[in-house]
C-alpha cells in the first residue's frame, strides 16, 4: 500500500512541480540553460531549514521541511520557541504546521530532517522538562513518539543516531548548540563523561562511545597548549552507515580553534584521524570509502582547499577542483557523485552567495544564481544558503533573505543543468 502511495506522489510531481516554476535565476556562463528558482515561503514570518547534510526533501520530492520563526538579528533565548513544518510544493507551496521546539540554533535548527528509510517520519530536537530530547513525527498519522535524548546524525537504515552534548557546544561555539541548559562540565577541559554517544532510534537508550577524555590524550594534539579546551561537532554517517565522522575541536583561551577529522564504528571502535593536522572544515562522504573535505597544508599547497581523503590514517590524498570549486562552501555529491553541489559565503562589495554545481569529470563549474546577503546578516545569525539536493538530484533547496521579508526556502530546478 505505501509503494502504491510512493509511485503515486513521484508522478504527481513530476507533472505537478514542474509547471510551477516562475522567475529565473542565473545563467551557465559557457551557455547553458537558465537555473529557474522561486522562493517557496513567505513572510511576515521568516523561514530556514539549516545544515546541508540532511535529508530536506521527502522520497517523492513533493514535501520540503523548514522551521519557523518570528524574529532575526539576535542569538536565542531559552524561552524561544520555533514551528517546525513542511512545505507542499503541488498545493501553491503551503506551509504546513508540524510542531515546535525550544532546542535550535542559527546554523543548524532543531536537526529537523526525514528520517531515512522512510517516507512519512520526520525526527527534530526539542528541550522538554529540563533535558534535550527529539520527536519522532508520522506527517500522515501524525502519531509522535518522543526519544530521552538529541540527535546529530541519523544512520542510513533509520535505525539509530550519534549525537553530541549541545550543552557543551553552545559553552565553546555559540551558533551551534542550544541555549537553556548548562554543561555540567564547563571547568573541564576534556570530561571523560561527553563525547559521542549513539543513541538507538528504537528503545531511545543511548550510550557514550567516544569520550572526550580518551580523545584529547589520542594525539598528537596539533599546537598542544595549556588550557585548551574540547569538543565534537559535525557528524555524519557513511553511505552504508559502517563509519561515522565527526569534527574533534579544541578551543583555545584567546578563542582560536583548531580541528581534526576522524573516523569511527557506531561503536566507537576502529578509529581512525583521518586529518590530524588541526585543519579540517566542511566535509561529505564521496562514497564508503572516500571523503571530501576542507582543508590545509596538503600536496604542497598552504592554503584552504578540497581534497578527497581516503578513510584511513595516512591514506592516499587527492586535489578536487582546485581554482574552480569553491574552496570555503558546503559540499555535497549528487546522487551518482558525478555532480558535486557547494556554495560560497558572502563575496564582494554586493556580498553576494553563489550556490553551483561542479562536474567532476569535466572541471566544469554551473553557477545556480546569486543571492544577496545584506550586512545586517552576520556572525551567529548569518545566512548560508546551504545547499540541499531532491532524493532524484533534481532540485536544490537553499535559505537565503528576502527583501523585506528575512529568510526563506528558496527551491532551484538543476534538470537543465545536470541532463
Amino acid at each position: 500500500m505505501y509503494r502504491e502511495r510512493l509511485d503515486r506522489r513521484v508522478a504527481l510531481r513530476r507533472g505537478a512541480v514542474a509547471c510551477a516554476w516562475v522567475g529565473a535565476g542565473a545563467r551557465d556562463a559557457i551557455g547553458g540553460r537558465t537555473a529557474r528558482s522561486r522562493v517557496i515561503t513567505r513572510g511576515p514570518r521568516h523561514h530556514w531549514f539549516g545544515y546541508y547534510d540532511k535529508l530536506q526533501f521527502d522520497p517523492t520530492g513533493r514535501y520540503v521541511l523548514g522551521m519557523q520563526v518570528e524574529f532575526e538579528h539576535r542569538s536565542p533565548r531559552a524561552d524561544d520557541v520555533i514551528r517546525v513544518g513542511m512545505v507542499d510544493l503541488q498545493s501553491g507551496d503551503k506551509w504546513i504546521d508540524l510542531g515546535e521546539s525550544r532546542a535550535w540554533c542559527w546554523q543548524q535548527g532543531c536537526m529537523l530532517q526525514w528520517v531515512p528509510g522512510s517516507g512519512s517520519e520526520i525526527i527534530w530536537n526539542d528541550r522538554v522538562r529540563g533535558r534535550f530530547v527529539s520527536h519522532i513525527l508520522d506527517v500522515e498519522t501524525r502519531h509522535k513518539r518522543t526519544l530521552p535524548h538529541p540527535v546529530y546524525a541519523i544512520s542510513p537504515d533509520g535505525s539509530s543516531a550519534v549525537t553530541v552534548d549541545f550543552r557543551r557546544i553552545a559553552d565553546v561555539r555559540p551558533g551551534y548548540g542550544y541555549n537553556g541548559l548548562r554543561d555540567p562540565y564547563t571547568d573541564n577541559l576534556a570530561p571523560a563523561e561527553s563525547g559521542v554517544f549513539h543513541l538507538d532510534l528504537q528503545t531511545g537508550h543511548a550510550r557514550l562511545v567516544i569520550s572526550l577524555a580518551d580523545m584529547a590524550r589520542r594525539g598528537p594534539i596539533p599546537d598542544q597548549q595549556l588550557g585548551i579546551k574540547h569538543y565534537f561537532n559535525h557528524l555524519l554517517y557513511s553511505p552504508d552507515g559502517a563509519r561515522f565522522i565527526a569534527l574533534h575541536r579544541w578551543r583555545y583561551p584567546n578563542g582560536r580553534r583548531l580541528t581534526r577529522l576522524i573516523t569511527a564504528r557506531p561503536d566507537g571502535s576502529d578509529l581512525r584521524i583521518v586529518i590530524p593536522n588541526g585543519y579540517a572544515s566542511h566535509f561529505i562522504w564521496r562514497d564508503s570509502d572516500h571523503i571530501l573535505a576542507q582543508s590545509r597544508e596538503w600536496l604542497g599547497e598552504s592554503k584552504w582547499n578540497n581534497f578527497l581523503f581516503e578513510d584511513l590514517e595516512g591514506g592516499e590524498v587527492r586535489a578536487v577542483g582546485h581554482g574552480v570549486l569553491d574552496p570555503a562552501g558546503h559540499l555535497s555529491y549528487l546522487p551518482g557523485a558525478e555532480w558535486i553541489l557547494n556554495d560560497t559565503y558572502p563575496q564582494g562589495k554586493e556580498r553576494m552567495q553563489t550556490p553551483h554545481l561542479f562536474h567532476v569529470a569535466s572541471g566544469r563549474r554551473i553557477d545556480l544564481g546569486q543571492f544577496h546577503l545584506p550586512a545586517r546578516y552576520t556572525g551567529e545569525w548569518r545566512v548560508d544558503t546551504h545547499p540541499r539536493y531532491s532524493r532524484d538530484g533534481a532540485f536544490v533547496c537553499i535559505d537565503a533573505p528576502v527583501a523585506g521579508q528575512g529568510r526563506q526556502l528558496h527551491l532551484i530546478d538543476i534538470r537543465d543543468q545536470i541532463r
